[in-house]
């Protein structure tokens, strides 16, 4: 392995849990005043235990995910069935698990934090969960104990089914071990072997594993000859630490004495290092070592700042831009000859853009960290799903504000994990029966434009099947209209209504209908849209289009009017004056320019929004040649200011509700004088004034 990838990942693991962790204890603490939960408690809880079973399990930290996927079954049925399911004991009960639960995850994430061994003896606290889970559901508490003691009493009963049994024990740090036993039972099955085993529900009980670690699996065989055939293949299996070949003594020798028990007799018991170095002695010391890693994480000089900290200075800092702008342009020194002042004044904004781009590049980070974290999930799931599956990372450099690395990471796994799961074909054959490579392919892609950053998530898989889709929002009751009249795209956005899921099983990895409306209230929140496109046997792309909610940036202040509005200089090309004769006119009668030899559209903006202005004639105002993304066109203004730093300010979330997202504003600033001036987003004017 390498070390070094292990570390950086473990570290993206640990800060990322302890994060979840105050998030839930914060969350626990306020619900329990309350003596309830919210349904958006709910949803929180049920979100982070998702994200910490799929990351616990991308480590393979094997008891950490079992733990975590229990509580998330636990929530996944109370948030179909409410709090109302629950009386007040159980309600107390609940908080209890869930203080234990909280108390388990932190004393586990101090031990991979110190590089000690996870505990692996989480049956009483599993089996607590389950019992509690049962309790909601049918209202029974009595006989789980007397079945779990009846089913270990099978083990005495295994012991005679045949005459050799071979007991085999794997590494203690095994993961999943009874999916191990699960592919050796396989494997012997497969050569022709024929033979009894226990546990007998390897793959279907996710408790036999610890079992399985503890007591060792024991598999029953008729004849010495196949015994000796398994073992065979057992030395040749990874993850072995040792096995055992017990005979059980023969029925004529026992008959005479009719009180003696058949017994298994030990024939023999290799370790796998005995096998391969000729000794069948293992040391206890290297059993240890074998337990704990080589040596704990370096820590990094690194100090953690409450994020609310950054946004209280980011704020500061723009108000101190927006400060200094209304001094220097104060209407009470205009004509004045201030040699000192002005000096003094150009200083100012000298140690304003300092303090600026060090506010700046504090919360400005690499999606890298982001994007490489897919890497893991994608290299497991090839494994797991048996896909041959390659990802493409562009834009890994690109910078974004850190409370958005934070809020993307989660939606960014949901839908990779969708595209390897739904999207990639089975099997190598179906891809090229399709004409396409045998190998799949997910492209991670993030750009930043002047006002919003893209990020887009392709596969080359089989796309969509908008067919299915609809039928099972008719069969949950989704549809508001005839299917006959649902586009191709409003269909597909069916996909991110809450508890939507195309998948009839739970996995691992998808399945219970939380994934695309998880990622769409995660987008939303950040003020940001998502938008899948998909064609059948084609593949799919998911594109997350994120706006600066709060950032300083160089822009250009234009007149329309009495109004005022800002394009990003990002987005700016060049300013010109036209000549009417220079204007023509396209099949549908709207105005292009020929700029370079290319012909572009004219967007007037006091058309666009209602403005009134004297300024209509071409000659009079001024054409902005903009782009954003593929798009690049002209916008008409009467006049330009000048260039200026303006503060992004979000517009309030309740403007939501008039669409405001798709009316080409991307925000607002503060001007010097205190005007406000609207911040245009390009890409979305273009879509407004209806050339898409």
């Amino acid at each position: 392995m390498n070390n070094s990838i292990d570390s950086t990942m473990l570290d993206m693991y640990l800060f990322e849990t302890n994060t979840l962790l105050e998030q839930l204890e914060e969350l626990f603490i306020g619900a329990e005043m309350e003596k309830t939960l919210s349904s958006n408690n709910i949803d929180e809880i049920f979100r982070i235990m998702h994200t910490i079973k799929g990351s616990s399990a991308m480590m393979e930290f094997v008891s950490l995910m079992e733990i975590a996927h229990r509580i998330e079954d636990l929530f996944f049925y109370i948030r179909e069935n409410g709090m109302e399911a629950l009386n007040e004991k159980m309600v107390s009960e609940l908080f209890d698990i869930l203080f234990q639960s909280m108390d388990y995850f932190k004393s586990e994430v101090e031990k991979l934090q110190n590089g000690e061994p996870l505990s692996d003896n989480i049956d009483t606290f599993a089996a607590n969960i389950n019992t509690f889970l049962n309790k909601i559901k049918y209202g029974e508490t009595e006989g789980t104990e007397d079945a779990k003691s009846g089913q270990m009493s099978k083990v005495e009963e295994f012991s005679s089914q045949g005459k050799f049994n071979v007991c085999v024990f794997f590494d203690e740090d095994t993961g999943m071990a009874n999916i191990r036993a699960f592919m050796l039972v396989t494997a012997l099955k497969e050569n022709g072997l024929e033979f009894t085993y226990y546990p007998n529900d390897i793959d279907t009980n996710m408790d036999s594993a610890s079992y399985i670690l503890d007591k060792g699996f024991c598999m029953a065989f008729d004849t010495k000859d196949i015994a000796e055939k398994a073992i065979s293949e057992i030395k040749h299996t990874n993850g072995i630490r040792s096995y055992e070949l017990m005979e059980n003594e023969d029925e004529s020798e026992t008959a005479a004495d009719s009180s003696n028990h058949k017994e298994a007799r030990p024939k023999e018991a290799y370790s796998q290092e005995a096998v391969s170095n000729g000794s069948g002695i293992k040391k206890e010391n290297e059993s240890q070592a074998a337990k704990t890693p080589a040596q704990a994480p370096n820590k990094q000089s690194l100090i953690s700042v409450n994020l609310s900290k950054l946004d209280k200075l980011m704020a500061l800092v723009g108000e101190i831009v927006i400060t200094e702008s209304m001094v220097t342009s104060s209407p009470d020194i205009q004509g004045l000859k201030l040699d000192n002042f002005l000096k003094s004044t150009r200083q100012l904004r000298k140690l304003t853009d300092e303090l600026q781009d060090i506010t700046m590049s504090l919360r400005m980070v690499p999606i890298s960290g982001v994007f490489q974290k897919m890497n893991r999930i994608v290299r497991d799931m090839t494994k797991k799903l048996e896909k041959e599956v390659e990802l493409v990372i562009i834009g890994e450099d690109t910078e974004v504000d850190k409370s958005i690395v934070d809020s993307i990471g989660d939606p960014i796994m949901h839908i990779v994990r969708n595209s390897m799961d739904h999207g990639i074909e089975k099997t190598k054959e179906e891809r090229l029966a399709r004409g396409k490579k045998a190998k799949g392919e997910i492209v991670l892609s993030a750009s930043h434009t002047g006002s919003e950053v893209i990020i887009t998530i392709s596969d080359d898989g089989q796309g969509i099947n908008t067919d299915r889709v609809l039928a099972k929002a008719r069969d949950n009751g989704l549809l508001v209209k005839p299917e006959s009249e649902y586009s191709q795209k409003e269909i597909i956005q069916l996909l991110m209504m809450p508890g939507f899921s195309t998948n009839e099983n739970v996995t691992e990895f998808s399945g219970r209908g939380v994934g695309m409306d998880v990622v769409k209230k995660s987008i939303e929140a950040l003020g940001g849209t998502i938008t899948i496109t998909s064609d059948w046997g084609e593949g799919s792309c998911t594109t997350l289009k994120i706006p600066l909610t709060l950032a300083i940036v160089e822009g250009m202040e234009t007149a329309v009017g009495a109004s005022i509005f800002t394009i990003p200089i990002n987005n700016i090309r060049q300013c010109f004056r036209v000549s009417n004769d220079e204007i023509i006119h396209d099949v549908s009668g709207r105005e292009i320019v020929k700029r370079m030899d290319e012909f572009y559209p004219i967007i007037r903006i006091h058309d666009l929004y209602s403005i009134d202005t004297e300024v209509k004639n071409i000659e009079d105002g001024i054409l902005i040649w903009v782009e954003s993304g593929d798009r690049s066109y002209c916008l008409f203004v009467d006049e330009l200011i000048g260039e200026q730093q303006v503060v992004v300010k979000p517009l309030p979330t309740f403007l939501n509700n008039y669409n405001i997202k798709n009316s080409g504003i991307a925000g607002c600033t503060i001007l010097g004088d205190g005007n406000i001036s609207i911040i245009l987003d390009i890409l979305n004017v273009y879509t407004l004034a209806h050339y898409d």
